[in-house]
Formats: structure tokens, C-alpha cells, sequence
């Protein structure tokens, strides 16, 4: 029968045996699953802070729109105050966004055989997710505070969003000593 290699289920394992191991990568190791969720955990993270930044700007936004208007003979110069409101929360929007850039580009530890040999990549990798999974929750809770806000409760809410944005970095800082400090 012309087809009957086709469907060998040996030939295919074999196939499959040579795809996964001769590129180094197997997608049934523990390590590989560890890594994907680390990936994906810090995806979800990052995708919230970029919901915060966008509730945060669109707040900015209707605010300079009711508070800063066009210059005119009869006021040329904006109110001071709006001025200074309308700048923290441009600060806030920025710095919202510089530790989504930070979270986005944190490292994860290599597929390399060194790094198999001289550290546990399995328990490095649980450690990394346990981080992860609490950066999810510190930006949900930072994402929770600014999101359908406007301007003036979030500038009330503003000492509590410096908060929330100092425990964020600092569990990003926790995360980079696990990989510093080989296990």
C-alpha cells in the first residue's frame, strides 16, 4: 500500500524524538512549561500597567480639556494650579509606563546546558513565577485604583499610587536576585 509509511507510528516518534531533543528544546520538560508561564504571567502584568497608563492618560487628557483651555486676550496664562495638576499626572502616566518597560524586559534564565549545570533551573524558574504572580496582583490593585477615575480622585489616590508603584519595583528587584543568586 503506497501510504502505509505515512502513518507509522514509529517513523513519527522517532521524527518527533529528533524535532525536540536535536533543537534543544522539548516541549514536555518541566522547565519549558515553567518558563512559558513565567513569560505569560509577566505578559498579563505588563498588559495591566499598560491599561493603567491608558486610564491614567485618558484622565490627564479630559482634565487639561475642562481646566486648560486655549489662551485668550481676557486670560492668556493657565490657572498655575491646573498646570501643576495636569503635570503630575502626565509624571504618574510616565513613570507608570517606565516600570511596564522595566517588566517587559526583565530577563528570564537561559536554555543553555550551563545554566542546567551549575543551577536548579526547575526551582529558579517556581521561584520567578512566585514573583510574577504577585507583580499580577500588585497591577490589578494599581490598574483598580486609576481605572474610569478622573483627574481629581486619582490626584487624591496619588500617594497611595506611588506606593503601589515602589512595591512593584521592589518585587521586580526580588525577581533579578533570584536569577543573581544561583540557587
Amino acid at each position: 500500500m503506497p501510504g502505509e509509511g505515512f502513518y507509522d507510528a514509529g517513523l513519527l516518534r522517532q521524527l518527533a524524538t529528533n524535532l525536540f531533543y536535536g533543537c534543544g528544546y522539548n516541549f514536555y520538560r518541566a522547565e519549558n512549561q515553567l518558563r512559558a508561564d513565567d513569560q505569560l504571567v509577566r505578559s498579563k502584568a505588563a498588559s495591566l500597567l499598560g491599561y493603567a497608563v491608558a486610564g491614567v492618560e485618558a484622565a490627564e487628557s479630559a482634565f487639561r480639556a475642562e481646566f486648560l483651555p486655549p489662551p485668550t486676550r481676557a486670560k492668556p496664562f493657565p490657572d498655575a494650579a491646573a498646570v501643576a495638576d495636569a503635570q503630575r499626572l502626565e509624571r504618574l502616566a510616565r513613570a507608570i509606563a517606565a516600570v511596564e518597560a522595566s517588566l517587559q524586559h526583565q530577563p528570564v534564565p537561559a536554555n543553555d546546558r550551563m545554566t542546567q549545570r551549575y543551577r536548579k533551573e526547575a526551582p529558579t524558574l517556581q521561584a520567578l513565577l512566585q514573583h510574577d504572580e504577585r507583580l499580577v496582583g500588585q497591577c490589578e490593585l494599581l490598574r483598580s485604583l486609576v481605572d474610569n477615575q478622573d483627574a481629581a480622585s486619582i490626584l487624591k489616590k496619588l500617594p497611595d499610587l506611588d506606593a503601589g508603584l515602589d512595591a512593584i519595583r521592589a518585587t521586580l528587584q526580588k525577581r533579578e536576585s533570584v536569577l543573581l543568586n544561583p540557587a
